[in-house]
C-alpha cells in the first residue's frame, strides 16, 4: 500500500454520490447494529476507546480474541521466509495457508489468475478465501494481503532496497489475526456469514501508479469467488501487529463507508484505535469500494511519520520484533465486537 494524501484532500465528486447513495440505504440498518455494540464515541477528535465498554457485548456471547494464538500464526507465515509472488516460499506458504484455512472454514477456495504488473511483466497470483456459515444471507467480508514486498526500497540503507521484505506487520499480523478468527468461529457457530479472502500481489506497485497496488484484490473484484457477491460491509487489516500501532479512521474508508467506520470504531476493543480522523491510503480497500462494497481499512496510520506508516514499513527491519500479541488481540477482539453486533 501507499499513502498518498492527508486527511484534508478529497476524492471525486461522483464518489461522493456514490456514497451518499449507498449509505442513505443503510443508515437504518446501522442504527441498529452500532446500538448492539455500545457507545464509545463517534467525535473526530482524538480520543481513545474504553476496553471494557466496547468488549463487553462479544465477551458475554463467546471467548476473548486470542492475541498469542494470532502472534504464533503471523510466525509461522514468516518461517516461510518472504512470500513474493513467484518464490518458493510464496507457494509453500500459500499450500499452508490453504490447509489452515480448511481446518476452520466450511468450504476454502483457491482461486488463481494473472496479473500485469508495474515492474515485473505478467505474474500468477492466488488468492484464498475461506467461507464460513455460507447458507446465511447477510454476510461479513474480511480481507488482509499475504504476500509480501520484493524490495525494501524505503530502507535507511540503500544497499537494502534490493532485498525482500520479511512482512510480519504488513502481511503477515493481518493474515494472522484472521486465521486466528476463523479458528475461534469455527466453535462458536455465527449465526451470519463470515468471508475470508487473503489477497495476493497487494505489494508490487510503484508509488506513481495507484493501479499497481492491490493486483489480487483487483482480480478479485472482477472475478469474485461467487456471482453477484455483495456482503453487508468488509474490513481490510493491514499493518495491524505493532506496539506502537495507532488506528485511525483512513479516509477514504470514511469517504466510501462512513457509517460503517462508525460501527468499527463503536466496536473497538483499545485504545491503539484512535477515534480521529487519518489519512488516505492507496490500499486493497479502495478498490474493494470502487466495486460497490463499503469496506473499512484498519490500518496503522502514523501522522508523525514522513512515510505516514511506522518506521519497518518496506524495510527489512518488518520482522517478528515488530509485533506485539496485545495488539493483535485488540484488533481481533475488535472484529469479534462487530461480529457480534451484526449478530444481535
Amino acid at each position: 500500500m501507499r499513502y498518498v494524501v492527508s486527511a484534508s484532500q478529497r476524492i471525486k465528486t461522483y464518489h461522493i454520490f456514490f456514497i451518499i447513495m449507498r449509505m442513505t440505504l443503510l443508515y437504518i440498518v446501522l442504527a441498529a447494529i452500532m446500538a448492539a455494540c455500545g457507545s464509545t464515541g463517534t467525535s473526530t477528535t482524538s480520543e481513545t476507546n474504553s476496553p471494557d465498554t466496547a468488549t463487553s457485548a462479544a465477551q458475554a456471547i463467546r471467548k476473548a480474541f486470542d492475541g498469542e494464538g494470532a502472534y504464533a500464526l503471523t510466525r509461522q507465515q514468516c518461517d516461510f521466509g518472504p512470500r513474493v509472488p513467484g518464490t518458493p516460499a510464496h507457494a509453500k506458504c500459500a499450500e499452508w495457508l490453504e490447509s489452515t484455512l480448511k481446518g476452520s472454514c466450511d468450504t476454502v477456495m483457491v482461486q488463481t489468475g494473472t496479473v500485469q504488473t508495474a515492474t515485473e511483466g505478467k505474474m500468477g497470483i492466488k488468492n484464498i478465501i475461506g467461507i464460513i456459515n455460507p447458507e446465511a444471507s447477510q454476510r461479513l467480508l474480511l480481507l488482509a494481503h499475504w504476500d509480501t514486498r520484493p524490495w525494501a526500497d524505503n530502507d535507511p540503507d540503500a544497499a537494502n532496497h534490493s532485498k525482500p521484505v520479511m512482512g510480519a506487520n504488513d502481511g503477515a499480523s493481518g493474515v494472522g489475526v484472521l486465521l486466528q478468527l476463523a479458528s475461534q468461529l469455527k466453535a462458536e457457530s455465527p449465526t451470519i456469514g463470515v468471508d475470508i479472502v487473503l489477497v495476493d500481489a497487494e505489494d508490487m506497485g510503484e508509488d506513481d501508479n495507484e493501479e499497481s497496488w492491490g493486483l489480487g484484490t483487483q482480480y478479485w473484484v472482477q472475478h469474485p469467488h461467487v456471482k453477484g457477491y455483495k456482503p453487508l460491509f468488509g474490513i481490510l487489516l493491514d499493518m495491524v501487529g505493532a506496539s506502537d500501532a495507532t488506528f485511525t479512521r483512513e479516509y477514504y474508508s470514511t469517504q466510501y463507508a462512513g457509517g460503517f467506520v462508525d460501527l468499527v470504531w463503536k466496536c473497538a476493543a483499545g485504545s491503539h484505535f484512535i477515534n480521529a480522523q487519518g489519512g488516505a491510503v492507496t490500499d486493497d480497500h479502495v478498490f474493494v469500494n470502487r466495486a460497490g462494497i463499503p469496506c473499512v481499512d484498519i490500518i496503522d496510520l502514523r501522522s508523525d511519520s514522513p512515510t505516514g506508516f511506522c518506521p519497518e514499513w518496506h524495510t527489512i527491519n518488518d520482522t517478528m520484533g515488530a509485533i506485539d500479541p496485545a495488539t493483535l488481540a485488540q484488533v481481533g477482539q475488535t472484529l469479534l465486537n462487530v461480529i457480534s453486533s451484526l449478530e444481535q
